[in-house]
């Protein structure tokens, strides 16, 4: 199968971007890819076989079609105005046209220096490749939009960071990398008109239902919206804390971009902050919905030149019912709750309250939650907490709200382990993979991937366990 490229964001934004090619490793070689992805796409697998060091995985190569260029965006980053921002270190190759029509991004991240880089290398590093590529496809495989890994290459090339550490890349795809900081770019620089220009260019690729429409603008910044609120959402009742949520790292379609100093929840902390750079605890997961409408609010003021202020206004007061509703209809899915009834944020809360007091590991909390049975007045849970009768009391509420359901238990029980994901991953599982595979051995980081694209299977391994100790203390940056 030959695949077709496009290259329609270099031929419809001139002034968007830079051209440029990538900057290949020292002794670069494919370590990884994704054989899932990769069938969607129709990417061969003489592709991930060439004939000398990496091929286009490394940026040694480009396919036909391919115009690679960094783009250019700015952004606000932990609530302040940061100027020019844009690719420091990726490079867009191109866009796949698929044979529905629609196309895809691939995007280099690691690829050399751009003009973009500012004080940078332009080098992505092993460490933070593996964490990304193993965290978007678990984000996908939970059903959570996001952009996705293809391949990543490792190399002799050195980087410094805090450390010494080994150069690599990523191929990333995505249905488009655009960012709210693309639009802020050009409000600031006074370019209102550049502006609405790529409003019609995102229009016209990926809402194109609106494109003739008289309201175009404001029916798609609604659909913005209602993407941004329904993915935070998401985010919440899996436990991901995504670390670095400035408008730069915001996806305009709504998808879960830019893996950094990420974490998903062991201890129920509300307050749990994820990157050890975020001192004032502005990401933190709590924090997350209302950081979600302050960057629309950054969107929208950065569309205001072209779209009634009044009408953005009323599009954002969308965000707070959309993220409840998709939040309340996830989380009663994880109890077990198939109707809605008033008291559901009582008994939700209350458990939340017990898992803060003590502890309680999210992830396991709510998988062993699905092993309740209506009828039998104790639940294996309950080990599982050291106030036994706080759980006692929580318990005898919530089972009495079960028995309301009119559904078996086995029914119950399969539906709850289609939401409750038995693993996430887990820093201290990434890290495992990630010390193997800078000693050379990349078998966990295979491993790892084949698990977490099944994370509602059932398992007895410590892919599902709490933390050990030393995986309790780590702590992720920025740096990658």
């Amino acid at each position: 199968m030959t695949l077709s490229f496009t290259a329609h964001w270099h031929d419809e934004l001139p002034g968007f971007y830079t051209e440029l090619n990538p900057t290949p490793l020292i002794n670069a070689r494919l370590i990884w890819q994704n054989h899932g992805l990769a069938d969607e796409l129709g990417v061969p697998s003489t592709l991930f076989q060439p004939s000398s060091g990496a091929g286009v995985w490394g940026g040694e190569a480009l396919l036909p079609g391919m115009q690679p260029l960094a783009q250019v965006y700015s952004g606000h980053q932990f609530g302040s105005w940061a100027g020019q921002l844009g690719d420091g270190r990726g490079i867009l190759l191109g866009e796949q046209r698929l044979a529905n029509g629609q196309t895809v991004d691939w995007h280099l991240k690691g690829a050399g220096l751009t003009p973009y880089s500012r004080m940078g290398d332009g080098r992505a590093v092993l460490r933070s490749t593996i964490r990304e590529a193993l965290a978007s496809e678990a984000m996908h495989a939970l059903g959570i939009p996001t952009t996705r890994a293809l391949s990543i290459v490792t190399s002799d090339t050195q980087v410094a960071r805090e450390t010494l550490e080994q150069g690599a890349m990523l191929m990333r795809i995505a249905q488009s990398h655009v960012r709210f900081g693309h639009f802020e770019h050009f409000y600031y620089r006074r370019e209102p008109d550049k502006v609405r220009q790529l409003a019609d260019f995102v229009i016209n690729h990926h809402w194109a239902q609106w494109k003739d429409d008289a309201d175009k603008y404001i029916l798609w910044f609604r659909d913005v919206v209602t993407r941004t609120a329904s993915l935070i959402a998401s985010w919440q009742t899996v436990g991901f804390a995504h670390g670095v949520m400035n408008t730069d790292n915001m996806s305009i379609l709504g998808l879960t971009m830019d893996y950094g100093p990420y974490g998903f929840l062991d201890d129920f902390q509300p307050g749990y902050i994820c990157n050890h750079s975020d001192y004032q605890g502005r990401y933190s997961f709590e924090n997350q919905p209302a950081v979600g409408l302050w960057n629309l609010q950054r969107l929208a003021q950065s569309l205001s030149p072209f779209i009634d202020v009044e009408a953005l206004n009323d599009a954002l007061d969308l965000y707070q019912d959309v993220l409840l509703q998709a939040y309340g209809k996830l989380m009663r899915r994880k109890l077990g709750l198939v109707t809605q009834e008033k008291g559901d944020n009582d008994i939700l809360n209350g458990l939340f309250s017990l898992m803060a007091g003590e502890g309680s590991d999210y992830t396991r909390t709510f998988r062993m939650l699905g092993q309740t049975e209506q009828h039998m007045s104790s639940s294996p849970l309950r080990d599982e907490f050291i106030d036994r009768q706080a759980f006692d009391n929580w318990f005898a509420t919530y089972r009495e709200r079960l028995q309301k359901e009119g559904i078996d238990d086995a029914a119950r029980q399969e539906q709850m382990n289609a939401v409750n994901p038995a693993m996430v991953l887990r820093n201290w599982l990434a890290q495992r993979a990630i010390s193997e595979a800078e000693q050379g051995n990349y078998a966990e980081l295979h491993r790892l991937h084949a698990a977490l694209i099944t994370p509602f299977a059932d398992r007895n391994d410590d892919y599902v366990s709490r933390p050990p100790d030393w995986g309790k203390r780590l702590e992720v940056s920025c740096s990658s």
